[in-house]
Formats: C-alpha cells, sequence, structure tokens
C-alpha cells in the first residue's frame, strides 16, 4: 500500500523586519507598507518611542503570513470591513434591537 502525500508546509512567516516584511508582501501592499513605514519612523523621531514601530512591524508580519497562506486575504478583510462599516457596524441585515427582541422572545419561550 502506498503511503499518502505529506502535507504541504506552512509558508515561512517572515520575520518582524521591514526588509524581510517587504520582500514577503505583494507590490500593491509594499506601496501600503511604505507609507506606514514612512509615518511611524517619523512619529518615533518625535516621541522617542519605538513602540508604534514595534506595533506596525507586528500587524504586517502577520498580514505577510496571511498573505503568504492565502494570497488576496488583505483584501478581502478590506472589503469584508467597508462592509459592515457601510452597514453601520451590522454584520447581518438584522438591527441590534430586532435581535434583543428574538433573544427576548426566546427567553420567554422557555
Amino acid at each position: 500500500m502506498a503511503s499518502p502525500a505529506p502535507l504541504p508546509l506552512p509558508p515561512q512567516v517572515p520575520a518582524a523586519d521591514p526588509e524581510a516584511l517587504r520582500a514577503a508582501l505583494p507590490s500593491a501592499l509594499r506601496e501600503e507598507f511604505d507609507a506606514e513605514w514612512v509615518l511611524v519612523l517619523d512619529r518615533a523621531k518625535q516621541s522617542h518611542s519605538l513602540r508604534e514601530i514595534h506595533d506596525l512591524l507586528n500587524k504586517w508580519q502577520h498580514t505577510a503570513a496571511m498573505e503568504l497562506r492565502e494570497p488576496g486575504s488583505y483584501g478581502r478583510v478590506l472589503e469584508k470591513a467597508a462592509q459592515i462599516e457601510a452597514a453601520g457596524g451590522r454584520t447581518t441585515g438584522v438591527s441590534i434591537e430586532d435581535m434583543r427582541a428574538l433573544i427576548q422572545q426566546r427567553l420567554q419561550a422557555g
């Protein structure tokens, strides 16, 4: 009996390093990273803190890993966020008031 083919290894997570992250990102996201990088560097110069730089690198490390696993996923997340925002923060067509009324009905029905 033949053994099953091994599962592919997950993509390598890039280091939380600007150069490694840029190399792992698709060109469209590289531009966005670069713009945020410049902004955060300017803020760090003013605040004398590296916190925002670490936060930015962490965010983009997760984004790069997500894109390596599933290309285009970052854009899909942004699209979904825009849809939710356009719907007033709702992820469904049901308002919070309607949802509360439904919960109350179910609680009373026991």
